[in-house]
């Protein structure tokens, strides 16, 4: 495989991609052609902070010294076990799930946290989603975390060469070798 970029010009991308985007919507936006509220747009840009600094694909190094864990600081040691369990370029490395696997492990991470802080902590609580809880309302908000953070990923998954059908064509390729 041919060499691919360090994190350090993985972030540099990103920052020169979200600066174009961002230029854009502000035109479009100017034009009329595009309506975005600023929360939509603080939402956007901090899902794609995030994906790009805290939550890159590259945390499935467990034993590297990646720019995201060294981001995280003093909590960067909590990505060693997803590093372990996700081999690197594997399912990390996919265009809809490799995203969705570093959320789900955060989750998990937070729940974990929350529950050694009930039991250490007793009055502790975790904040309940509101009663009157639904997907529509939530839309709003979700839509621009979702594209913010899949972006700075893909736009990582393009610069090292990986295609959309990476998963499809790996496990297609395992098919292959038992006929």
């Amino acid at each position: 495989m041919g060499g691919v970029p360090s994190g350090r010009v993985h972030n540099l991308i990103n920052i020169a991609v979200f600066s174009v985007v961002a230029g854009g919507v502000l035109l479009a936006s100017n034009q009329n052609i595009v309506t975005v509220v600023p929360t939509q747009a603080l939402y956007f840009t901090l899902a794609y902070v995030a994906g790009t600094f805290l939550l890159s694909p590259d945390l499935d190094l467990a034993e590297g010294h990646v720019n995201s864990k060294r981001y995280w600081g003093v909590l960067g040691f909590l990505w060693a076990p997803y590093g372990m369990i996700f081999s690197h370029r594997g399912l990390s490395h996919t265009w809809i799930l490799g995203p969705l696997t570093r959320l789900a492990y955060l989750g998990i991470m937070v729940g974990i946290v929350f529950g050694l802080l009930s039991l250490v902590f007793p009055g502790v609580r975790v904040p309940a989603l509101p009663q009157s809880f639904s997907f529509a309302a939530i839309w709003p908000a979700l839509l621009p975390l979702l594209l913010g953070y899949y972006l700075s990923q893909w736009l990582h998954l393009i610069a090292d060469g990986v295609r959309p059908d990476h998963g499809m064509r790996h496990g297609m390729r395992k098919i292959r070798k038992r006929f």
